[in-house]
């Protein structure tokens, strides 16, 4: 099964990390971490990893690293699966 990808923004030093629509095309998520240190991209994986019930290892930051808006690919989920626990995948 190839990786899924989907586009998120991201709104670091949220009050608390949770999902919170979209913006622009992409997945809005709200994540309480500070963007230092790449504190941030370790939320946003945690969650996103959490929501689909996969390990963390199979969550990665693929483009974007830097900016808030990123492209993530995760294994081991179909895009249903994906679209039914954040909103629609990229593919």
């Amino acid at each position: 099964m190839p990786p899924v990808r989907l586009d998120v923004y991201i709104q670091p030093r949220a009050s608390r990390t949770e999902l919170a629509g979209m913006h622009a095309g992409a997945i809005k998520i709200r994540v309480a971490a500070p963007p230092v240190e790449n504190a941030a991209n370790r939320a946003l994986i945690g969650f996103v990893a959490e929501r689909l019930g996969v390990a963390k290892r199979s969550v990665r930051v693929v483009s974007g690293g830097t900016s808030r808006r990123k492209t993530l690919e995760v294994d081991g989920v179909t895009a249903e699966v994906v679209a039914a626990a954040l909103g629609s995948p990229r593919r």
